[in-house]
């Protein structure tokens, strides 16, 4: 049955289902996973400096994996199951 244009069996269905969440709450761990990654490499006190601040990991990796982590958000979100 239409009202107003719109099919009513529409109306009655969630716009996310279980598989939706399930999939944001990985994207979710992915993102978090990546912060893990960017995290430590400081010094004791201020006046140290350590090079690992700038290590391949913390400058390539993290950021690539909380972009992909933000990407697979995005797929959870608009994908239709």
């Amino acid at each position: 049955m239409k009202r107003n244009g719109i099919h009513e069996d529409n109306d009655k269905r969630m716009p996310l289902s279980m598989r939706n969440y399930a999939l944001l709450l990985v994207g979710a761990a992915i993102i978090v996973i990546g912060f893990m990654l960017m995290s430590g490499g400081g010094a004791a006190t201020p006046e140290e400096f350590h090079y690992e601040i700038f290590s391949w990991r913390r400058i390539t990796l993290a950021p690539i994996v909380i972009v992909a982590g933000f990407v697979f958000e995005i797929y959870a979100i608009l994908k239709r199951f």
